[in-house]
């Protein structure tokens, strides 16, 4: 098969990858509740678990990527995900599925950094944002299809969509390794690339980058506080709905369908949001970057807060669809920011993976302690903590705003 431009595999990517863990993660927290059991403790722990694998592979990964290949990376990430979410759709055992999560996270590191470094080296630092931008509105139509098969797999049987999600997430690396090109990349010499020095060199080179730039520094903490909050949110809003506030009868819904609306309403509330939005930002200089996301996360915030004390159903959906847009609409622009405050093309993967490392932590320090205060008091107490820790992000964006977003001192270096 001829190797396809890089913005054309992008795209194809964020259908791919988001129609196939649409399909999973749609129904994955109702199997999870109603199939396996799991407490809001146990919930947590499936993500604190698979965060704590991120957290001990993602820099050796990344430095693989940075001397290796990016697409070799990938490919071999690809195929441990797919591993992974087959059993987590296979078994009902909770040690079982905390232990397939915790591969997934090994897979995940392979290509986390990798995907970023490798489109920024193919298609430059100035052609980013427009392409992160055009592939998250491809990958919101997309979306919208992996919901409504999800749910239409679901009534079938909770399984189904899972598994089909890991097969998916196989099939993706076959893709990549036939039609991914890599022409902005030059590997170590292979006299050079054997010895564990030069990895140890690598990444070396990648904390050095990130100590010697403040925005860095703070995009640090920024990912590490956005963990602590993503973890308690992600594995709880489910149960939220399902336990504390309840789904209405309103047309006779399955509870399936109730989350398949949920899903499809975020998504075509972030199209409408993100299209307009993305104009102005696709040209944007990094102090602009910086303060709308800066605004972005106190919209979150709020909201998260607001979403855990809602005890009625409409209120809770409401606060749950500003939660999803702030996220959807500031996933791109945030990767956009990073990647130019990296610069350095040598070691972009291996910083890439420090700063996914730091979500990490933020994910498997601050979820165990969110699922805890769930087990204890309440659910609902658990979600307004978790938004809580999105406080001292706010900060670090003011901080980052200082520096206009970047480190002009440094910007020559690259």
């Amino acid at each position: 098969m001829h190797r396809l431009s890089a913005g054309t595999v992008w795209y194809a990517y964020e259908a791919v990858v988001t129609f196939f863990s649409t399909l999973v993660f749609t129904v994955a927290a109702v199997y999870y509740v109603t199939e396996v059991g799991m407490s809001p403790l146990e919930l947590v722990l499936v993500g604190t678990v698979m965060e704590l694998a991120v957290f001990l592979f993602e820099v050796p990964t990344g430095i693989v990527a940075d001397i290796y290949s990016r697409r070799l990376s990938i490919v071999i990430g690809e195929v441990v995900m797919g591993v992974a979410i087959i059993v987590v759709g296979s078994i009902t055992v909770t040690g079982a599925i905390i232990a397939a999560w915790a591969l997934w996270g090994i897979g995940y590191t392979f290509t986390s950094g990798a995907q970023d470094a490798w489109l920024a080296d193919e298609v430059g630092e100035e052609r980013l944002a427009g392409i992160y931008l055009r592939g998250a509105q491809v990958s919101r139509v997309f979306a919208l299809l992996g919901i409504g098969a999800s749910v239409g797999l679901a009534l079938i049987d909770l399984r189904l969509p899972i598994v089909l999600g890991g097969v998916g997430s196989i099939l993706l690396a076959a893709f990549y390794a036939v039609a991914m090109p890599e022409t902005g990349f030059r590997p170590l010499p292979r006299e050079e690339r054997s010895s564990f020095g030069q990895m140890l060199h690598t990444g070396r080179q990648g904390v050095g980058l990130v100590r010697a730039r403040p925005a860095l520094l703070a995009i640090l903490g920024i990912s590490a506080f956005s963990g602590m909050w993503s973890e308690g949110f992600d594995r709880l809003w489910e149960a939220h709905f399902l336990e504390d506030v309840g789904l209405p009868t309103l047309g006779g819904l399955d509870p399936i369908m109730w989350f398949g609306v949920f899903g499809a309403g975020t998504v075509m509330l972030s199209i409408a949001v993100a299209r307009p939005l993305g104009k102005r930002i696709e040209h944007a200089g990094q102090e602009t970057m910086a303060r709308g996301l800066f605004w972005l996360d106190a919209i979150l915030l709020v909201s998260a807060v607001g979403f855990g004390l809602a005890g009625q159903f409409w209120l809770a959906l409401l606060a749950y669809f500003i939660v999803g847009v702030a996220r959807n609409v500031a996933n791109p622009v945030f990767a956009t920011w990073l990647n130019r405050n990296v610069g350095d093309s040598s070691v972009r993967a291996t910083v890439l993976s420090i700063t996914n490392q730091a979500d990490a932590v933020g994910q498997w320090t601050g979820g165990p302690a969110i699922g805890l205060i769930g087990n204890v008091f309440s659910i609902r107490a658990a979600l307004v903590a978790g938004g809580l820790c999105m406080a001292p992000a706010l900060a670090l964006y003011g901080r980052a705003i200082r520096h206009s977003g970047a480190e002009p001192e440094l910007e020559d270096e690259t």
